[in-house]
């Protein structure tokens, strides 16, 4: 990498890596529940008197708010506002309770309800036995939680975007709620923006949008930032700011 390119990617990881540039982004949702996870119920503005978030409530909301993050950030957040809506803004009281909407209607995109109550099934059998989603690797996370067949080359871009939420921790834009992932063990969430955004940088030169590639991209951000190397995602974001 020459000279001039790196001193771009650390100029840009380190503009964009502020909550600025993230207020009107899917993570405010998770965002939400985590920043009062010790407030009083009476600060929080949820209905329900004494009921207050918990890190279930937090996965639950980063989980589904990664699902829906595809498209105009506009269109994401409002589709996600309708389904904490349907949730009453309880994630993990409504995944529970098991009475989960379940049908064809859209909630975003070509993600229909059905598909969430599926989720919300899978969850539920999840949480009867174990207290927290970090213990799943992306691969189990894809075929426990999101009901996909195991595929070793699929990218799973949302499940990895909710990893860089949960675990990251610098106290800027990411939760950093997860204490038992290292951040060096995350993969940069890959989808076509990013993946176009690091070909034009000459970051990778693979035609497949996989995890291979997705891991090429992680590993030339490592030689930046070796210990943080997700960090990069705001570099790729950054240049697609900076490039309209």
């Amino acid at each position: 990498m020459d000279e001039a390119l790196k001193d771009k990617l650390l100029s840009w990881a380190d503009r964009y890596n502020h909550p600025r540039y993230f207020t009107d982004d899917p993570i405010c949702f998770p965002k939400r529940f985590a920043s009062q996870l010790n407030a009083a119920q009476a600060e929080l503005g949820f209905e329900g008197q004494g009921w207050r978030p918990d890190l279930r409530d937090v996965e639950i909301a980063a989980l589904f708010s990664a699902h829906l993050a595809w498209g105009r950030r506009a269109s994401i957040v409002k589709d996600c506002c309708k389904l904490f809506d349907e949730m009453a803004w309880r994630p993990y009281d409504y995944v529970m309770a098991g009475d989960w909407r379940d049908e064809d209607a859209s909630v975003h995109r070509t993600v229909k309800w059905s598909e969430i109550a599926g989720i919300c099934s899978r969850l539920k059998d999840f949480y009867s036995t174990e207290t927290s989603l970090q213990t799943l690797t992306p691969e189990e996370f894809r075929v426990r939680i999101m009901g996909q067949k195991n595929d070793p080359k699929a990218a799973n871009k949302k499940i990895h975007l909710m990893r860089r939420w949960m675990v990251r921790d610098d106290g800027k834009v990411d939760l950093g709620l997860w204490k038992d992932i290292p951040k060096t063990s995350l993969v940069i969430p890959l989808d076509v923006h990013v993946y176009e955004m690091a070909s034009k940088l000459g970051l990778t030169s693979r035609k497949s949008k996989d995890i291979i590639t997705a891991r090429q991209i992680t590993d030339v951000f490592r030689e930046l930032f070796p210990d943080d190397p997700c960090l990069g995602d705001f570099a790729l974001f950054g240049y697609g700011v900076s490039n309209k």
